[in-house]
């Protein structure tokens, strides 16, 4: 590398840093109950309107981890944040769950729930009711599936997906990687541009063995959104395309793409979402 490329390969990696660093700062301030607040009670989780978000997302989840070629041992949901929704109907199929997040505030929110000791920010019975419903079951099941959730959580880990090893060492996560990764709602809001953006999902590849599946769920047109009172957060605003070229670009093999596109009733102002995206992928 001749002294002007490296110069700039520098120069570059110091603007990637910044803007890591200014994203950090950004979510010094986020609030967990008030994120639950603004995007987990209705109308965005109205069990009873078939046009509701989170059903929406609850029942690609439901598909993909029935389908039958999403199995193993071991499943890893990447920036969990404080919620658990992404991973009912994953605890199902796999015996052993990580949930991670760069915060520990989210963390906390987590442990509270898993523990079932102190006060939880929102109350994740619907949530649970609905995809009992989705998998035949009782919603009265509820209780069952709780309890499954809880036994099979191994840990709650921080990660940093902007590292290429985005789990500490000493994560006890198989050597091989693990068999599914689930992530929402998380790459695109903590990198700065697309850029970022795509670096993070080749290093969340880095957790997932050979053959496993990522399940991706992510915002479409969306600048910014609302991490708390004042907390205005930027992210990356992708379309279909761009998604569908950065999940490639990073190595994996696309099974399917879904969109969701929100009806007026689901605009609510903490946020200027247009759409929601669901991507199966595997790693070859």
């Amino acid at each position: 590398m001749d002294r002007e490329a490296k110069n700039e390969k520098e120069e570059n990696d110091r603007e990637r840093e910044k803007g890591v660093a200014a994203m950090v700062a950004c979510y010094q301030g986020f609030d967990p109950a008030a994120y639950l607040q603004y995007n987990y009670m209705p109308p965005r989780a109205d069990f009873d309107r078939q046009d509701s978000i989170v059903p929406w997302k609850l029942g690609c989840l439901h598909r993909a981890f029935t389908e039958g070629d999403v199995g193993g041992d071991v499943l890893v949901d990447v920036g969990s944040g404080p919620t658990l929704y992404q991973v009912l109907s994953g605890c199902e199929v796999f015996d052993t769950v990580f949930l991670t997040d760069f915060l520990e505030v989210n963390r906390q929110e987590l442990r509270r729930w898993l523990q079932g000791e102190g006060y939880s920010s929102l109350d994740w019975t619907p949530y649970l009711q609905h995809v009992c419903k989705l998998e035949g079951r009782r919603p009265s099941a509820w209780t069952e599936k709780a309890a499954r959730l809880r036994s099979v959580v191994s840990d709650i880990l921080p990660i940093d997906v902007h590292l290429p090893r985005p789990l500490h060492p000493d994560s006890q996560l198989p050597t091989a990687g693990a068999d599914c990764l689930v992530s929402c709602f998380c790459l695109e809001s903590v990198s700065p541009d697309l850029a970022s953006f795509n670096r993070a999902l080749g290093h969340i590849r880095g957790l997932l063995r050979p053959g496993g599946h990522l399940l991706l769920i992510g915002a479409l047109g969306e600048s910014y959104y609302m991490g708390g009172p004042g907390v205005r957060i930027p992210v990356v605003p992708l379309d279909e395309a761009q998604v569908c070229a950065s999940v490639r670009a990073s190595g994996y093999t696309l099974v399917r793409l879904e969109v969701y596109t929100l009806p007026q009733g689901m605009m609510v102002g903490v946020d200027d979402v247009t759409g929601v995206f669901f991507v199966k992928a595997r790693k070859p």
